[in-house]
């Protein structure tokens, strides 16, 4: 049983979000005036969230042209580095799923076909945080998996274009770009107004409003997943130094008030090193409001007896991110299953996978990597399947197969199907057939 040197406030444990309790309502609210009314009721939600309402949302091709020359050489330069990298993952990706045709009998041949989705809306957050980075994760995917038409979405932030955004957006490869924010913007795309085109499939991560606009559309349209606040998890050994843990945590609990940060560890004292140090760390750390909060409310210390049961703890907590800081890191690949995204070592730390490394950081939270994991490029294909029978043999075979079968079920019409192949093909005779065709012509006694 694992000992825990902090736990998170009881009174914030049952819930990994501050956001208001009305929530879904007042997203509904948003979504039916939307419905309604269309782009008024885009620009008015608009105006009064963010204070923007600009001749048109959607960016020119000069617009985007001029943000981008306005831009720092080494900015722009750092963000193509970065593409570069989720570019060249997202292609390995793509290249692993091959479409193939199987002959499962003489005759009978079984394809399967990855197809891209028609359109996709996404949505990079603006806030305190402009996460141009998601661009690379959405947009250029997106556009790796080869999906025709990717519009972005981002809102202004105080009144003004996020320009590093937009140029993100641009060199990812956006279709169309749109300063736009909030649930306006999911409801924009997931219903299609008379200047927003509709999308088949919406991804992006987003405030507590955001996500639950994508949940209320999803159906409708395809989404990533539903995404809650930032996670971190290390686990770490005796020979972990207690400074990198430290530090690593509170990178990730700086992305909101509501972020878990869990250590998991075989050290008590590297634990109680670790619960100092970041005390310390937060004295002048620009970010401290935030990372603090999170770390009183939901940071976590817990103390084990052995690195198996570590990495079985970890399992059960299904973090987004799972740092592994010990000295031979690389176990964790056979010892777990449950996590967004693996960290190995020292010289691997969350951060990277945020911003620059190349693996998508559009992640399962709340427990979701128990049963998925996070945004690729197959979450952009539609993965079909094709069937055809050219034997006669093979064909008349399936269908007494099918008779049988679906007569089991009680599914009389499907048995028919396959009676008529078998009639056709291999010459079977069935009453229902000769009725349907010379009419029921039958004696008194029932016989034909």
């Amino acid at each position: 049983m694992p000992h825990y040197l902090k736990s998170g406030s009881p009174s914030t444990a049952a819930s990994s979000s501050n956001a208001p309790s009305d929530v879904p309502s007042i997203v509904s609210s948003v979504i039916d005036d939307i419905l309604k009314n269309g782009d008024s009721a885009v620009r008015s939600y608009s105006e009064k969230f963010d204070k923007w309402s600009p001749p048109s949302f959607k960016l020119s091709p000069k617009e985007i042209e001029d943000i981008i020359s306005s831009l720092p050489e080494q900015v722009v330069k750092d963000i193509k580095e970065v593409q570069r990298n989720v570019r060249t993952f997202a292609q390995a990706q793509k290249e692993s799923l091959k479409d193939f045709e199987l002959e499962i009998h003489p005759g009978v041949f079984l394809g399967q076909k990855n197809v891209p989705i028609g359109s996709v809306g996404c949505y990079i957050p603006g806030g305190r945080y402009p996460l141009l980075a998601s661009a690379h994760m959405t947009i250029l995917t997106a556009k790796v998996a080869g999906v025709p038409h990717v519009m972005g979405f981002t809102p202004p932030i105080n009144g003004t274009i996020p320009t590093a955004t937009v140029a993100a957006m641009a060199l990812a490869g956006a279709d169309s770009i749109y300063i736009l924010g909030g649930v306006q913007a999911i409801a924009g795309m997931a219903i299609g107004t008379e200047t927003i085109p509709k999308v088949d499939f919406i991804a992006g991560p987003g405030n507590a409003f955001v996500a639950e606009a994508k949940r209320q559309f999803f159906g409708a349209v395809g989404i990533d997943l539903f995404a809650g606040p930032t996670e971190v998890l290390i686990v770490a050994d005796e020979f972990a130094d207690a400074f990198t843990v430290a530090t690593d945590l509170l990178s990730q609990a700086e992305h909101g008030p509501d972020t878990p940060a869990v250590l998991i560890t075989t050290s008590e004292d590297l634990g109680n090193e670790v619960i100092r140090l970041i005390d310390v760390i937060l004295r002048d750390m620009p970010t401290a409001q935030l990372a603090g909060t999170s770390w009183v409310n939901f940071g976590e210390v817990a103390v084990v007896e052995s690195l198996d049961e570590a990495y079985r703890l970890a399992d059960k907590y299904a973090s987004e991110h799972v740092q592994i800081l010990t000295k031979e890191p690389r176990a964790a690949l056979e010892k777990m299953t449950n996590y967004g995204a693996l960290f190995l070592g020292e010289r691997t730390c969350v951060s990277y996978g945020d911003k620059v490394i190349g693996t998508n950081h559009v992640l399962p939270t709340r427990g979701a990597a128990r049963y998925t994991g996070g945004l690729w490029v197959g979450k952009y294909l539609k993965t079909v399947t094709y069937q055809e029978v050219t034997s006669d043999k093979a064909s008349g075979e399936l269908g007494r197969l099918c008779g049988r079968a679906a007569r089991v079920e009680n599914f009389e019409g499907h048995a028919r199907s396959g009676d008529l192949r078998a009639h056709h093909f291999l010459n079977d005779q069935y009453e229902w057939i000769d009725v349907a065709k010379n009419g029921d012509k039958r004696d008194s006694a029932g016989r034909l």
